[in-house]
């Protein structure tokens, strides 16, 4: 699993003209997922973002996770993370997992993240047209791959 995680003021995804998620002050996280993913990856990547120092404590230093932090969480499915850019100029996207597999692990990350959160997370709609507004705020960008561990 591949993720991109973005410290926001806000964030927000709308599906056909309609706001299906927002939030406030948090992180705004894209998941890709390819076929060789399973359980043990969200798990692991779970552990990082409810761990991650990147909020500013008293001091103005970022020291305190997204649970001292008080903060929310967006997840956002984002095949687009296992675009080969090899060859050509037109992506190719035969890394990213198929929906029968992709799915369930995408809902199994978010309803993990809720878990450890303490509250609901927001999420897209998997496989829908998405249009996603954030401000980054920072800005941070963190991009994690549960196959780099080490």
């Amino acid at each position: 699993m591949r993720i991109v995680i973005q410290r926001v003021s806000h964030a927000s995804v709308t599906i056909d003209g309609v706001c299906k998620s927002a939030i406030e002050k948090g992180l705004m996280i894209l998941v890709g997922i390819e076929e060789a993913d399973n359980q043990e990856d969200a798990d692991w990547l779970c552990k990082k973002v409810i761990g991650l120092r990147v909020f500013d404590d008293e001091n103005g230093v970022m020291n305190k996770s997204i649970l001292e932090a008080e903060g929310n969480i967006l997840v956002i499915s984002q095949f687009t993370l296992f675009a080969s850019y090899k060859k050509g100029n037109r992506p190719s996207y035969i890394r990213a997992a198929r929906p029968e597999t992709a799915i369930p692990l995408y809902e199994y990350f978010c309803n993990e993240l809720s878990i450890a959160l303490g509250r609901e997370v927001g999420t897209g709609e998997f496989g829908a047209d998405m249009k996603v507004e954030l401000l980054n705020n920072g800005p941070v960008t963190i991009c994690m791959d549960s196959k780099n561990k080490e």
